[in-house]
């Protein structure tokens, strides 16, 4: 077993967190994940309402004992959401866990320590991680160039950024973008991280809800199937490659586009339909670079299970071995 300040803080088994997913981040998934004793995130606007959030809460409780939290991510929408509905229904449901994501929480924040609430905050640089800790967050997690979603704007990969982050903030930091295996997670801990986040990978597990012809072709990809968009419009986010998104992308290359202008292409609705129906080419969805290290779709069970045995196995194995011995010690 490997515990970190993170499995102390949260009172998980294990350093690994399935962070909040438009359209992913459901009870089927959550409960899955919480059962083998990684960390998993209800992702709140999944939900149409903050009373389908409510009742998405007690259907993952029905599913597990086990700790999971909910995803709340602030971000600018084509439809503005009640935010403030949905953090007070979090409080009500009586969660002890929550991501936020976006834009700065700390409105959020008294309410949620009030009611007992652990806050980790979602940072794409080291400024966002030092202003989460100063306004009270329990931990971050950094999330790198290569995640899925929204990077930031800096293009500042993991391998920089979360030492970057270990050598400034003292809360505990989970290693978000391009993870999915045990390399991964013995690298984030490397780096100074207490664990890693996996969003991507997770899509590809018997218990995503999305259809099958995603999961196959997150299987088939490699690490030069993803694509940014809004680029332009400084809200930079990271997608399959498909022709939706390269039609995004030409419109953008043209200058000057709005929003607009793609509204039609990037409608959230358009994106979810792809994933539920199977058209791999119908939409925009979220997809990180971690897609080229995807072989396989287990069940969660079986994914964490898998990576941390295989993490303990390089940890007494590959880099224990690796130590030379100065001869003449006997040991």
């Amino acid at each position: 077993m490997i515990t970190t300040r993170f499995t102390e803080t949260f009172g998980v088994e294990h350093p690994i967190v399935q962070g909040g997913m438009q359209g992913v981040g459901v009870a089927e998934l959550v409960s899955a994940v919480a059962s083998t004793g990684a960390l998993g995130f209800l992702t709140a606007l999944t939900l149409p309402t903050p009373e389908a959030l409510t009742k998405e809460i007690a259907r993952t409780r029905g599913m597990t004992d086990k700790p999971f939290g909910v995803n709340l991510t602030i971000l600018p929408t084509l439809t503005p959401a009640p935010y403030e509905e949905y953090a007070q229904a979090i409080v009500e449901s009586g969660v002890k866990i929550v991501e936020t994501a976006g834009n700065n929480p700390q409105r959020f924040i008294p309410g949620f320590k009030a009611a007992g609430i652990k806050i980790i905050h979602k940072c794409t640089s080291v400024r966002h991680a030092i202003k989460a800790e100063t306004i009270g967050c329990d931990a971050i997690s950094i999330d790198g160039f290569e995640c899925a979603g929204h990077p930031g704007e800096d293009d500042i990969p993991g391998l920089i950024l979360i030492p970057c982050a270990a050598d400034t903030v003292r809360i505990p930091i989970i290693a978000s973008g391009g993870f999915g295996d045990a390399r991964g997670l013995i690298a984030a801990l490397a780096l100074g991280a207490d664990g890693m986040n996996m969003g991507t990978r997770f899509m590809a597990t018997r218990e995503a809800p999305i259809h099958d012809n995603i999961k196959q072709r997150l299987v088939e990809a490699t690490e030069r199937d993803t694509t940014l968009i809004f680029r332009t419009m400084r809200n930079t986010a990271r997608v399959f490659k498909n022709h939706v998104a390269e039609e995004v992308r030409a419109i953008e290359g043209r200058g000057h586009a709005t929003i607009d202008d793609i509204k039609h292409l990037v409608a959230g609705e358009r994106g979810r339909k792809a994933m539920q129906e199977g058209d791999t080419e119908g939409g925009i969805w979220s997809a990180g670079m971690v897609a080229g290290l995807i072989h396989d779709i287990p069940t969660c069970q079986e994914l964490v299970g898998r990576i941390m045995a295989e993490a303990e196995a390089i940890i007494d194995g590959r880099l224990v071995g690796m130590r030379a011995v100065p001869s003449g010690t006997g040991v």
